[in-house]
């Protein structure tokens, strides 16, 4: 899976967040603001990856259990279909 083109990471100050442009702005009005970790998951997604690798990509960077991990990466990958930002 991977998160589509028009959907763009920014930083602004301190701050990351992902906009849309092109014609997905159309539909998705406003920002999503990230912290750290979903920042990170975020460029893997970018990249491509599967949910497996996501996970493994997190537990490799981060010190937390597996449960943990994939709870979050589950909620966010929800997260994302609902707004049909990832291309699976």
């Amino acid at each position: 899976m991977k998160t589509k083109s028009d959907f763009i990471l920014r930083k602004m100050d301190n701050m990351s967040i992902v906009v849309a442009v092109g014609e997905s702005a159309k539909r998705f009005n406003g920002v999503i603001n990230l912290n750290g970790t979903v920042e990170f998951m975020w460029q893997k997604l970018a990249q491509g990856c599967t949910r497996e690798e996501l996970i493994d990509s997190v537990l490799a960077e981060y010190d937390v259990s597996r449960e943990i991990v994939e709870k979050d990466v589950d909620n966010l990958l929800d997260k994302l279909r609902s707004e049909d930002i990832i291309d699976e």
